[in-house]
């Protein structure tokens, strides 16, 4: 553990780099700059340290990723807690979570030591599990690149009632079971090798586009051994896209309709992964270690999740994105966020605009 700085605090480090989150700053000496420019407005903001490049270089290579992982998690349940009655287009039962990863590229130059075989340069891998009431993420975690996708169901929190939208990429029992000792569901995509003995055909209504409802086992001693109770398939023919679709659950109760409409909800965290890779900072990067890298990638989803609770809290209007382009140039404003959003906007048609002509003479 590196020692703390009394003049750059971990208050200080988080708030420099959530404000180069949240204002678009291109570097470190842009942060820095920036923060100088207004020096009397910095208490302002919550700095009670002195930033400078040096002791944030310092900070970025030495202060644990730990402890800006922890603030993620307290807004997490934070944010959780004000979403917890969201509604999106399906009628969600209360825990329903999507699991999926991103990859985000680096330079290979910068970081040769994060090398990437699949695509001969450097990246690190995202993993997060979505809640959709709200579309927050409730749990993330970052590895190497080439980390194997199921892998993460090791790691991952398991909650008693919830419900676990998976690719097929996630699809290995020896690890799905541990949903089903939980008291967990889970609905994961089906893979074509996957051998099947059909122990129950259920009646199905072939206009909305399925095409069966079994009571399955997995069929090779093997699989049985790894997973030994029953599941159910569900096969769903999507006659937009012309594609067929083979869900696996756990769980025999919901309608099938229902479990194909839980898993096309999935598709909110491919939008989020979009979002933040768009909208914050996590495609170039304010330090070349690999402390720093993660330090940034824990920020930028605290910025995220700051956003989300503010608009929830002060039941804003506006989009994430919205509030987000506001915040960017008014960062520096004193004044309360919700007066800052919901200002009336000003009558410009009465303003006595200068000549063109005198401005390009200056």
């Amino acid at each position: 553990m590196a020692r703390s700085s009394r003049t750059f605090s971990a208050f200080d480090h988080f708030l420099a780099l959530c404000f180069g989150q949240l204002t678009y700053r291109e570097s470190l000496r842009d942060i820095v700059t920036c923060l100088s420019a207004r020096p009397e407005l910095q208490y302002h903001l919550g700095f009670r340290g002195r930033v400078t490049r040096t002791n944030f270089a310092y900070a970025n290579q030495h202060r644990d990723w730990r402890v800006f992982a922890g603030v993620a998690q307290i807004l997490m349940r934070r944010a959780a807690r004000l979403y917890q009655n969201a509604q999106g287009q399906v009628e969600l039962p209360e825990l329903v979570f999507a699991l999926d990863a991103s990859i985000i590229d680096l330079s290979l130059k910068l970081f040769p030591w994060l090398y990437y075989a699949r695509s001969k340069g450097s990246a690190v891998k995202l993993h997060t599990l979505l809640s959709l009431k709200g579309n927050l993420p409730a749990w993330a975690a970052i590895t190497e690149a080439d980390f194997a996708d199921q892998k993460i169901l090791d790691q991952l929190p398991v909650q008693t009632g919830a419900y676990y939208i998976l690719d097929r990429g996630y699809l290995d029992f020896t690890r799905l079971i541990r949903f089903e000792r939980a008291g967990a569901f889970f609905i994961v995509r089906s893979k074509c090798h996957v051998s099947l003995r059909v122990i129950e055909s259920r009646a199905i209504d072939k206009k909305s586009g399925l095409r069966c409802d079994q009571v399955v086992r997995l069929r090779s001693s093997w699989s049985r051994h790894a997973y030994p109770n029953p599941l159910r398939k569900i096969r769903y023919r999507d006659g937009e896209h012309q594609r067929s679709f083979v869900f696996l659950t756990n769980n025999f109760e919901l309608e099938p309709e229902t479990i194909c409409a839980l898993y096309r909800s999935r598709w909110q965290i491919e939008l989020f992964f979009k979002w933040i890779k768009q909208h914050l900072k996590i495609r170039g990067f304010f330090g070349r270690s690999e402390n720093a890298i993660r330090s940034q990638i824990w920020t930028a989803i605290c910025s995220y999740l700051l956003v989300a609770i503010a608009k929830k809290q002060h039941q804003l209007p506006q989009s994430l994105y919205e509030i987000l382009q506001v915040l960017s140039v008014s960062a520096f404003e004193q004044i309360a966020l919700r007066e800052l959003l919901t200002k009336p906007q000003s009558d410009h048609s009465q303003l006595e605009l200068p000549n063109l002509l005198e401005l390009s003479a200056l």
